[in-house]
């Protein structure tokens, strides 16, 4: 029922963002009674969960607010100057769905839930720092390995410049101190490796089933406007990211995940480490595409040697064994060393995050 998928999404935001939160519980109920918001969410009766139809709503209303086209709606909204006011929002929400009922239609039908959230950076900073130092260490270099990185479901592509931001944890700078992104880490703990080293990415490509082009105002007005609009940190930090985008342009090339990866895979490069990564992008990929993927992810392992190593990092919710919860997990794989390890877990915007390495099986 569409009702309860919007209220799924509620409670995903009930703790982080009351404006989103408001809306969806509303519009839940709106739905029920056969109000407005069914005439917006027409076509979507039948979506799945993993199509999160409440963000896809929330994220069209911000995206008009950002148009500037309803400042009647837009009083609320923080990253258009607004404060929100939780006891009104709401008819001022109904009387945009009223006006813009076809618009904002066809946003919900046309677009993909897709944060790109840049906080995951400081994860895959850590992470990637670890992977090159223990491989050069197994290949006995005295020096880490250069990276060629490799990431599935990329999205806009924001989290394939690591090596180019600033990365503050406590009084200390990693990464590229000149950067104008730069990236409060909230780390608790810190990778057992030597972090001014630096990182050096030789080459960085990604992939997704609906690439965002983030060098387009269309493009980046929606990465903006999935960010919760009283989040108003997680929208300067996007707007940053977005702005070192421009500095640093990477194509994603639209393609499925396994089709591309085994076309990226195909030849090992000696003297680099391929890295593989990706970050709340599994619970997306069909049950097909996943097992397409593990199959060429261990052919490719399986060519890998000390010269010519590969990694998978990932960044994924995992059901917790002690709790049953799920938490976000940064994960590593090398080969051809079989080092398997669990770096630690932190918010599932990559922020915060604490390093606690253990056996990953």
């Amino acid at each position: 029922m569409l009702a309860e998928l919007f209220l799924d999404a509620a409670r995903g935001c009930r703790d982080h963002s009351p404006l989103t939160h408001t809306l969806l519980v509303s519009a839940a109920d709106d739905l029920v009674r056969g109000g407005i918001t069914t005439q917006v969410m027409a076509g979507a009766e039948y979506d799945r969960k993993g199509a999160v139809p409440g963000l896809r709503f929330a994220g069209a209303l911000h995206r008009l607010v950002l148009e500037g086209r309803v400042p009647g709606l837009a009083k609320h909204y923080p990253t258009a100057g607004g404060r929100p006011d939780l006891d009104t929002l709401w008819d001022d929400a109904l009387t945009v769905l009223h006006e813009h009922t076809d618009d904002l239609r066809a946003l919900v039908d046309s677009t993909a839930v897709q944060t790109n959230e840049p906080g995951r950076n400081a994860p895959l900073f850590g992470g990637l720092q670890t992977a090159t130092h223990l491989a050069a260490g197994m290949a006995g270099r005295r020096t880490a390995f250069p990276v060629r990185l490799l990431e599935v479901g990329a999205s806009g592509g924001l989290n394939l410049r690591p090596h180019r931001i600033a990365y503050r944890s406590g009084d200390r700078v990693y990464g590229d101190r000149s950067s104008p992104f730069v990236l409060d880490t909230g780390w608790v703990g810190c990778p057992s490796v030597d972090l001014s080293h630096n990182l050096r990415l030789v080459r960085r490509a990604g992939c997704d089933l609906n690439p965002v082009d983030v060098s387009t105002e269309d493009g980046r007005l929606h990465l903006s406007s999935f960010i919760w609009a009283d989040q108003t940190w997680r929208w300067e930090r996007l707007q940053a990211a977005l702005d070192l985008a421009r500095l640093d342009p990477v194509p994603v090339q639209q393609a499925t995940g396994p089709e591309w990866l085994a076309d990226q895979l195909a030849r090992p490069e000696r003297d680099v480490l391929t890295v593989v990564w990706h970050s709340v992008v599994w619970q997306y990929v069909s049950p097909a595409d996943r097992a397409m993927g593990r199959a060429i992810l261990a052919d490719a392992a399986a060519r890998a040697t000390p010269m010519a190593p590969l990694a998978l990092l990932v960044f994924e919710p995992r059901r917790a064994h002690e709790d049953g919860r799920y938490r976000f997990q940064l994960l590593l794989k090398l080969w051809p060393s079989g080092i398997s390890l669990r770096l630690g877990s932190g918010g599932g915007h990559g922020v915060p995050f604490t390093w606690d390495p253990q056996p990953w099986n």
